[in-house]
């Protein structure tokens, strides 16, 4: 652990230039994304398992991931400006009980609208939680440090999905669905434990005209990285959706498992390689996954299932998934000097907002396009991928580096 650490509250505008932080610290933090996503993901892991024990239909069970994603697209601005003043390392405290006290919950009970309650009050926890770590991060680093912090920090998001997904669909699906939930809720519980001794405290920041939502909203740039965040999230997110109906359209061998490994590693491999190259070449880096979005989405139209090349696509759409959360903070944190929680709360809300939209174009499409069937959804990727590469490569000033 680094010697830099105390317990003693850090000035929000003051990193610690001379003394980054240790890896330990990163590493908690990424846990606390790593709870935040299986939080959010795990009814889609053992969706037949809570249908069965709670005598309920399957679009409920789907409603009990909407509703999280909801609660946190509504919810993560306002609250992020109302709870701005808080000590960053108290407001974790809270929002990690809170996951811990929703999970748990849901695993105890038998009562469905309880469980929305429930899946509302980790939706809210959420919405705060995502702008407000990257935030926090940030403020115990050096500037040219930013972008370092914040891939590892959200790299909890990407092994969330490419790991502790699987175990817990595992432990849902062997020992009970319950059980999943009471796992995550005391594993919750355990990392607030942590970081209640180990993370450093960090001020809080006092809201004003320079550094509200509506001060934000009125950069140039930070409209940019928006634009890039809903074109890039409707891009991966609505071909995502319907990951195992691509698969059986395309007859993949080895099926969704293989698929969904594959997809993982690639995701793994571009978080670690980010980590070294974010701070240095965002612009490059940017572009860079877009254009393997976009090649692997081309090698599902052309070459469809053929060996081979179906096993590229989905390790080249892994590698370009990996880094999204953690690009496009990284840029919306370049735009602004005060109130990165801010910032980052606009973004995380047009993030969940497009998965939303992404969906629902999604459905649309499958609905009103038989025809084209999971390949009409597989086109709406590629006619968003290709604007936000040219987007990126013309914004060179607002990408390249901070702006203010």
């Amino acid at each position: 652990m680094s010697d830099a650490i105390t317990d003693s509250a850090i000035g929000a505008g003051e990193p610690m230039a001379q003394k980054p932080i240790s890896w330990f610290i990163f590493g908690l933090m990424a846990s606390v994304t790593f709870i935040g996503i299986l939080s959010e993901l795990m009814p889609s892991g053992i969706l037949p398992q809570m249908t069965a024990g709670l005598g309920i239909e399957q679009t409920q069970v789907g409603f009990l991931v909407g509703i999280y994603a909801l609660a946190s697209a509504i919810f993560a601005i306002p609250l992020i400006s109302a709870t701005l003043w808080v000590n960053r390392k108290i407001l974790l405290m809270v929002l990690l009980a809170g996951f811990a006290v929703s999970n748990i919950v849901v695993g105890l009970t038998s009562s469905y609208y309880l469980i929305v309650v429930m899946r509302i009050l980790g939706g809210i926890c959420a919405g705060i939680m995502w702008p407000m770590i990257a935030a926090y991060g940030t403020a115990l680093v050096p500037e040219n440090m930013h972008g370092k912090a914040i891939t590892i920090i959200m790299a909890g998001n990407t092994f969330g999905v490419s790991l502790g997904l699987p175990i817990m669909t595992f432990i849902g699906t062997h020992v009970g669905w319950r059980m999943s939930f009471l796992v995550l809720g005391g594993l919750g519980a355990l990392i607030a434990l942590l970081a209640m001794k180990f993370l450093p405290a960090v001020k809080g920041e006092k809201l004003t005209q320079s550094n509200s939502p509506l001060a934000v909203l009125k950069i140039p740039g930070v409209w940019i990285v928006l634009a890039l965040t809903f074109l890039a999230v409707v891009a991966h997110y609505s071909t995502y959706t319907y990951i195992t109906l691509l698969v059986e359209t395309i007859a993949f061998t080895g099926g969704i498992s293989l698929a969904l490994l594959i997809f993982g590693i690639g995701s793994v491999i571009s978080v670690i390689l980010s980590a070294r190259i974010i701070d240095t070449h965002l612009r490059g880096l940017i572009v860079s996954m877009l254009g393997g979005g976009l090649i692997a989405m081309l090698l599902f139209v052309f070459f469809r299932g053929a060996n081979g090349f179906a096993h590229i696509a989905f390790l080249l759409w892994g590698l370009a998934f990996g880094p999204l959360v953690t690009m496009f903070q990284t840029a919306v944190s370049h735009q602004v000097t005060e109130a990165k929680a801010v910032a980052t709360s606009v973004q995380s809300s047009v993030f969940n907002f497009s998965i939303m939209i992404a969906t629902w174009l999604a459905g649309l499409i499958l609905v009103n396009m038989p025809e084209t069937g999971v390949f009409g959804i597989v086109y709406l990727s590629i006619l968003c991928f290709i604007p936000a590469i040219i987007i990126t490569f013309i914004s060179k000033r607002t990408l390249d580096a901070p702006t203010v």
